[in-house]
């Protein structure tokens, strides 16, 4: 079990040291400053879980430091404030400002330890919620009704009990968290953690610290993997890792354990990996710039996300999702994508894939006046940047006779269809509802190249 981080941040030594000694009996992990400059250091470096924090202090006093860590938004952590004079204002003060609770010296130990417990207690039941909450809204089975979606999501129910690491490789934009919490909530381990870890948004100076955790004084610090025990570690932007963090989490994948940084004793644990990357990790091995052995690691469960372009079918309904989730969670007015407008976005080449889509979706809501999206309000929101397969112009010749017309029609009409469906027969088939040896008979009459 991982225990708490508390800081003391007291003037007096006496107190200090009695609480600290008090606390640690306890099974806390306890650090202590003596003003408020230390209590900010201390905050950065020992990251509490909750701050017991004396009012009457020289220099920058309690209430102040509160309001500071108020006002930079900084007060994450339940915060106990303590004072020997102290009055009622004074802990309405306090309390308004954003502390937990305040406590009167002389300090009623027993008191103390039962405040502590239930601030910590409360922390973690709304952090669980808040999990739970995250965790109804996000995890929902990847949208679509096309064969790729279906092949999608039955090859991630087959893998989702294994413990195997899994790879998910992407464009940008095709919402890998997604994919990566869905496998979660398949697995049996659906009741243990899910932790997200943007890996570029780790900085070289404490990208170890946070992933393994460490050890100082005698004090453990936890990292990242204590923090998803039993569940899922998913790795962001796994190429963004170093070169030395990935030699230290490769062995720690195949070994299941750990050593936390100036740590001597390995840590064993149970947890899965899943990591994602949009770049093609082959060409970073050959270039040195990945370890070859953490990538086959990775590679033996690899998940490839499709990019939208490639089951475009899937937009309406993706739209009406979109629609529905900004209209029920953020209040937006309702308005209607008609289905020309729906068939008009599937031509539209999406290099930002889903997320491009949604954003697209809240923006039309947001600035939007009329019930009905047209593809002129389309244009605009996309600032016509859309690479759209562009609809031919016929410039048909009324002279010639019916059947030179209609020649000439099918041509343009399938040319288009197959560069809709990049080259492949089978899809236009589909689309235009031919059989697709009757397709090629037709597309060898018309003198249409057909790729192969």
């Amino acid at each position: 079990m991982i225990t708490s981080n508390i800081l003391i941040v007291d003037d007096e030594p006496d107190i200090r040291n009695l609480v600290k000694e008090i606390l640690e009996d306890e099974g806390f992990n306890v650090d202590v400053a003596e003003n408020a400059e230390q209590a900010k250091q201390q905050r950065e470096i020992f990251s509490p879980d909750l701050i017991l924090l004396d009012i009457w202090m020289p220099g920058t006093d309690g209430i102040t430091l509160l309001k500071e860590w108020k006002e930079t938004n900084a007060l994450d952590i339940p915060v106990i404030m303590m004072s020997g004079h102290g009055t009622v204002e004074t802990a309405v003060e306090a309390t308004k400002v954003g502390a937990y609770d305040f406590i009167e010296k002389p300090l009623s130990l027993a008191k103390l330890i039962l405040t502590v417990k239930h601030a910590l207690e409360s922390v973690s039941l709304h952090q669980e919620n808040l999990r739970l909450r995250s965790h109804s809204q996000l995890v929902i089975a990847p949208i679509g009704k096309s064969q790729t979606m279906r092949n999608l999501r039955a090859q991630i129910d087959r893998i989702a009990n294994h413990n195997t690491p899994v790879l998910i490789i992407g464009e940008s934009g095709t919402d890998k968290e997604l994919y990566a919490r869905y496998l979660h909530n398949q697995s049996n381990r659906a009741k243990a953690p899910f932790v997200t870890v943007g890996v570029s948004a780790l900085s070289a100076d404490n990208a170890m610290v946070a992933l393994f955790g460490s050890e100082e004084r005698g004090e453990t610090r936890p990292g990242l993997l204590d923090q998803a025990e039993g569940g899922i570690l998913f790795l962001k932007d796994i190429a963004d890792l170093s070169l030395s963090l990935q030699a230290k989490l490769q062995n720690t994948i195949e070994n299941q354990s750990f050593t936390r940084i100036n740590g001597t004793e390995p840590c064993v644990i149970d947890v899965r990996v899943v990591a994602a990357t949009s770049h093609n990790l082959l060409e970073l091995v050959q270039a040195d710039k990945f370890r070859d052995d953490l990538y086959y690691q990775l590679n033996v469960l690899p998940l490839k996300i499709p990019p939208l372009r490639e089951h475009c079918e899937d937009i309406p309904e993706l739209l009406e999702f979109f629609v529905t989730y900004f209209v029920e969670q953020q209040g937006l007015p309702y308005r209607h994508f008609p289905v020309a407008v729906q068939n008009y976005l599937r031509g539209y080449e999406w290099p930002g894939n889903v997320r491009e889509l949604k954003n697209l979706v809240q923006r039309l809501l947001i600035l939007g006046t009329q019930e009905n999206i047209d593809t002129d309000e389309i244009d605009i929101a996309i600032g016509k940047q859309a690479n759209k397969i562009p609809v031919p112009e016929l410039n048909t010749n009324f002279e010639l006779p019916l059947r030179e017309a209609r020649e000439q029609f099918e041509k343009a009409y399938l040319q288009y269809k197959l560069e809709r469906a990049n080259g492949s027969v089978s899809k236009v088939a589909k689309a235009v509802g031919m059989e697709r040896t009757h397709l090629y008979r037709k597309l060898k009459s018309l003198g249409i190249d057909i790729k192969m």
